[in-house]
């Protein structure tokens, strides 16, 4: 009896692995059930936040929209270009395409962002549905509304000959530097694509066309330099 009493204590049998065998604290808290869910929503914060930094980074780094080429007679109006553009053609001053500006008449004078509220209104072209265009050329007529003799402003290669829908028949000749001069509104024309001509050469007639029909027989001019149109009046010496 007192053998049994004065017998020492054994000590508890540890079990194999140690504390690991014991749920750590990291487990525990995982054991718990709002845990998964708070984990998914701040995961789901932090991609919301990554993707709102890389678009802000992108908007910074988007520059401004290029100006668009449009033709006379399509819907979205075309941006005036810079000022600051150069128009360099060789030895070649820039010319009215006709042999005797003084005998004509503007009949539509191109939309100039700079021109006052009554010259912008005067320069827009409005179409078959209501909608109003800004007149990216100098339209020409004879006071008789006679038809008169088209020259290349300047010397070039035809790289357009087309008969569009509304702007009637379309001579396109393009020049050094980027440099395009776009004749619409012809009649009798005589050159074709890929066809060289020189500064003053005739190539066909003033007509007509369905978008400024109410001008009758003109002449619609328009310069272009790398898809900018520019105002003619302001690179034309007379």
């Amino acid at each position: 009896m007192n053998d049994q009493n004065n017998k020492p204590k054994e000590s508890p049998k540890s079990i194999p692995g140690g504390a690991a065998a014991r749920p750590s604290g990291l487990r525990r808290v995982l054991a718990k059930k709002w845990v998964t869910p708070a984990a998914f929503m701040a995961a789901a914060a932090i991609i919301v936040t990554l993707m709102w930094l890389y678009r802000g980074e992108q908007t910074d780094q988007t520059t401004t929209t290029p100006d668009t080429e449009v033709s006379q007679g399509d819907e979205t109006q075309t941006k005036p270009a810079d000022d600051t553009i150069a128009v360099v053609t060789g030895d070649e001053d820039l010319q009215w395409p006709v042999l005797n500006y003084d005998d004509l008449e503007v009949a539509l004078h191109y939309y100039d962002e700079k021109g006052t509220n009554e010259e912008k209104q005067a320069a827009l072209v409005s179409t078959s549905d209501n909608k109003f265009l800004a007149h990216t050329g100098v339209d020409l007529t004879k006071p008789d509304n006679s038809t008169f003799d088209v020259v290349a402003a300047l010397s070039g290669k035809v790289s357009l000959v087309t008969n569009h829908p509304t702007n009637g028949q379309t001579v396109e000749i393009t020049h050094d530097n980027g440099l395009v001069t776009v004749y619409q509104s012809l009649s009798d024309v005589t050159v074709k694509q890929g066809d060289e001509v020189k500064q003053g050469t005739q190539f066909a007639k003033a007509g007509r066309n369905d978008l400024e029909s109410e001008e009758g027989i003109h002449l619609h001019f328009e310069i272009r330099q790398d898809g900018k149109v520019l105002n003619p009046n302001d690179y034309i010496k007379r």
